[in-house]
């Protein structure tokens, strides 16, 4: 029996139960195959539980949002004088070039310090953006699934994958009603020591080689409350 070789596999979601062997087939077999895309960034942007922490987090989060724009104002109120001063000095004759570089390291000192500042009071507003985002992460793969069982999809490709793909063949409206049903609503304060993903691989890596037992973090949720 004639048999072809299987097309190669996407690299974009890495999810078990949708990736199909890379082996040889029959050619019934790759015929009866039906492929789908999707774009799961936009799907998780646009899911109604993520939406919803969104607005919500505008709220929750609406002293350290206001402090840290009254903050970034203030500091670009305090470098734009340096600023000019520094760009009038600059094009002097004769300008004095190490005053020049004593008032730009100024500068940025000045910039540096209001970054970290600001960096410090919005974080409690980063981290709840990437608990959400982790919990409607952690249900996509499912989502994908269900929709693609229910299209008859066999594998599922992400768009940077894809040079040409008829609109048919669009998983994004099936995966996120999908979503939407597995996933109502989500979190928006995570629980007291939570940190992200990365985060906690990292710490267990570490203590991984340091021969210690990885401290107890708190995981995101499998189902939003």
């Amino acid at each position: 029996m004639t048999k072809l070789l299987k097309p190669a596999l996407a690299v974009g979601l890495a999810f078990a139960a949708l990736t199909a062997p890379a082996a040889i087939a029959p050619v019934a077999a790759q015929t009866a195959q039906t492929v789908g895309v999707v774009n799961y960034q936009a799907v998780i942007a646009s899911s109604n539980a993520f939406r919803a922490a969104q607005q919500q987090r505008q709220t929750t989060y609406q002293a350290q949002i206001e402090q840290a724009n009254q903050r970034r104002t203030a500091i670009q109120q305090q470098l734009q004088p340096l600023v000019t001063q520094l760009q009038t000095a600059s094009q002097q004759p004769n300008a004095d070039q190490a005053a020049l570089q004593q008032q730009a390291a100024q500068i940025q000192q000045i910039e540096a310090a209001g970054q970290r500042e600001l960096q410090q009071i919005i974080a409690p507003v980063q981290l709840s953006q990437a608990y959400a985002e982790e919990q409607v992460q952690a249900q996509l793969p499912t989502a994908i699934e269900n929709a693609a069982k229910a299209r008859g999809v066999t594998l599922v490709l992400t768009p940077d994958t894809v040079l040409y793909a008829e609109a048919a063949l669009n998983l994004n409206q099936a995966v996120l009603d999908q979503l939407n049903t597995l996933l109502p609503s989500i979190q928006v304060t995570p629980p007291e020591g939570w940190v992200p993903a990365e985060i906690r691989e990292q710490q267990a890596a570490q203590a991984a080689a340091q021969g210690q037992a990885p401290a107890a973090a708190a995981t995101t949720p499998v189902e939003g409350r």
